[in-house]
């Protein structure tokens, strides 16, 4: 078999049917020809270094391919994305020529792309691929600005995202506006879910408000410029006239409400900006600030891709209705709903 594996020795049709009837499968799951694996040109969602080989995951949106590099953090996630392809990132281009590791395209067809930062985007992704097993839905992690930005430059189906504006008292809409400019898309809402501060197990520090953080010397974690975690702990230290320096840890930046969760979990930070779902799923004490909304926002001209029906249709599932209701912490009465269109 070592023989076969490593190309020195040729099987003939006796032996290789033989060896799929012992195995159960076809002769085409035991051999293929390389050459026969279809070669794709797609735009890179991210840059990386030239002449670097990749492995990529691959989708069709707006009209063109997309290639997500899976290199850092995305190479070994804990849903662990396959690769369907490989490549050599181009000198002096987004592009990369993929050579696909399977010639079916439909799986790639039929895969939905969500760029967002909350967890139960996961739980939605896998509920709806055991309702059609035919769609595949890649999420990708980005905070609320940077899943809008996606969105426009055509990387993503739908964006994510929980973004307050307090002058207008709106959510999302006005940076939908300024982000997409003319472009036409809807906002459908996933839930409401409960933002604050997430404390030790106990909360052993007494915290009840920001004004405590600072009055008690406490240590947090951030979020990045562009998320909507960042954003509401910035806006209700405004609004009680406290220095952003005042805090201490208030430029120790972490990418993912997971990240926030586990710093405080470890003892590495007192206190951290995130969601009661995420406190409850760490075992952590929570102050709760700020309703947010947290909505999708998908471009007209994807709104009736037939991969895209499918997964929205399952908003109104219970399967689906169920996880997000045991997870806990969000309000899902308004599931499903259009809330704008701009």
């Amino acid at each position: 078999m070592s023989g076969v594996e490593s190309g020195l020795y040729a099987p003939s049709v006796a032996i290789t049917l033989r060896l799929a009837k012992a195995l159960g499968c076809q002769v085409e799951d035991l051999f293929w020809l390389d050459r026969d694996l279809p070669e794709i040109e797609a735009v890179l969602a991210k840059p990386v270094p030239n002449g670097q080989q990749l492995r990529v995951s691959m989708a069709r949106v707006g009209g063109q391919w997309i290639a997500y590099p899976l290199i850092g953090e995305d190479a070994f996630r804990q849903d662990m994305i396959p690769a369907d392809g490989e490549g050599t990132s181009q000198t002096s281009t987004n592009k990369v020529r993929v050579r696909l590791l399977d010639d079916n395209l439909d799986t790639l067809h039929n895969t939905v792309v969500i760029a967002g930062c909350a967890p139960v985007i996961s739980l939605w992704a896998r509920a709806t691929e055991r309702w059609h097993p035919q769609l595949r839905v890649q999420y990708n992690f980005a905070n609320s600005m940077a899943a809008l930005h996606s969105l426009c430059r055509g990387e993503a189906h739908i964006a994510g995202m929980h973004l307050y504006d307090p002058e207008t008292g709106e959510y999302n809409t006005p940076f939908v506006r300024d982000v997409l400019a003319l472009r036409e898309a809807v906002l459908i809402t996933l839930g409401v879910w409960e933002e604050g501060l997430l404390l030790k197990s106990g909360n052993p520090m007494g915290i009840r408000t920001v004004n405590d953080l600072v009055a008690g010397g406490a240590t947090i974690v951030n979020r990045e410029i562009g998320s909507g975690s960042r954003m509401l702990l910035e806006q209700t230290l405004q609004k009680e006239q406290i220095p952003f320096d005042a805090v201490q840890g208030f430029d120790n930046i972490l990418k993912t409400h997971q990240d926030v969760a586990q710093a405080v979990a470890r003892g590495v930070a007192d206190a951290g900006m995130s969601t009661a779902s995420v406190a409850t799923a760490f075992g952590l004490g929570f102050i709760p600030l700020h309703q947010s909304r947290y909505d999708l926002v998908i471009l007209k001209e994807y709104l009736e891709e037939a991969p895209v029906q499918q997964l929205l249709s399952t908003l109104g599932h219970r399967m689906v209705h169920s996880q997000f209701e045991i997870l806990g912490g969000y309000d899902i009465s308004k599931i499903g709903e259009v809330v704008a269109t701009v």
